[in-house]
């Protein structure tokens, strides 16, 4: 196991100014593609975004497109995705938590459907934590250092911990912070190594419950919201000078099996930030599903 040269990968890029573009190919034929690359926005910290974008940019240029990943939050993307400045991000999760983007940009965004509809906002804790459910959360708090890690300040997530989650079951007295997902998750493993209790924020589909020994706290009023589907959005341009791209998106359907699959390829088991010859094996083992894509 690499966790921490792959969480310290991903605070590289979070912590970037500005946006960070990589894996861009030059070879394209205008009358396929439009004359222009594919430029999918990738949300900082969001594995399961990285894991399909890296998944789809390899399908691509198998095609003969040109692709480029562009790492932003998600503000920065949904707004870069109305004004056309991005082609699509494969990482929306609705009804809940990028609802109000949807509401904000909707008139300038085209939902292509959702390709995971296992999603689940998370609050877990160590497994042998002394809770089980967020109501005993509150009583409990000194255990966890009376602190609740957090992710990006702009996220849904923290949206819906701040305000449902945290009011709802009393949890105004523990402190919560918001960084970003690395730093979340470089917590999660300091607190794992040292046995402390540790309470984070967190995903489902998500490579850290492969790799530390963690379990959800139960949510008996369903603040966190109920299980939500990934969705893919496109701007209107996209739709419009990849057609064929988006109805092969339009397509696209990957469970929660797979998914960890090809999350614990990039990483889990892998020491680096350059994934494409991580998915190019993973493709290869399951070339079958995989050459459905595009079919």
């Amino acid at each position: 196991m690499t966790m921490r040269r792959t969480i310290a990968a991903g605070l590289a890029l979070a912590g970037t100014a500005g946006l960070l573009v990589t894996g861009a190919v030059t070879q394209l034929s205008p009358a396929d593609a439009g004359d222009r690359a594919i430029r999918i926005a990738v949300f900082n910290g969001w594995d399961e975004g990285i894991a399909a974008s890296e998944l789809w940019k390899s399908v691509l240029e198998d095609e003969g497109y040109t692709v480029e990943l562009v790492y932003a939050d998600p503000a920065a993307a949904y707004t870069g995705i109305a004004r056309g400045d991005y082609d699509l991000t494969l990482d929306t999760w609705l009804p809940l938590t990028h609802a109000d983007y949807m509401q904000t940009y909707g008139d300038d965004l085209v939902d292509l459907g959702a390709w995971n509809d296992e999603a689940k906002l998370t609050i877990a804790v160590n497994e042998d934590a002394p809770v089980d459910s967020l109501t005993e959360l509150a009583a409990n708090a000194e255990v966890f250092g009376n602190r609740l890690v957090g992710i990006e300040s702009g996220s849904g997530l923290v949206t819906v911990t701040q305000n449902e989650v945290i009011p709802g079951y009393g949890l105004e007295g523990m402190e919560f912070v918001t960084s970003s997902t690395p730093a979340m998750l470089t917590e999660l493993e300091a607190a794992t190594d040292a046995g402390r209790d540790v309470a984070v924020t967190l995903w489902r589909p998500h490579w850290a419950y492969n790799a530390f020994p963690l379990k959800d706290l139960e949510d008996p009023d369903g603040l966190l919201g109920d299980a939500e589907g990934i969705h893919t959005v496109g701007s209107q341009g996209f739709v419009d000078d990849f057609p064929e791209v988006a109805a092969w998106l339009e397509d696209f359907r990957m469970d929660n099996e797979l998914l960890y699959s090809l999350e614990d390829a990039m990483f889990g088991e892998y020491d680096g930030d350059d994934y494409a010859p991580v998915v190019d094996e993973w493709i290869a083992g399951n070339r079958e599903w995989a050459d459905a894509l595009t079919r």
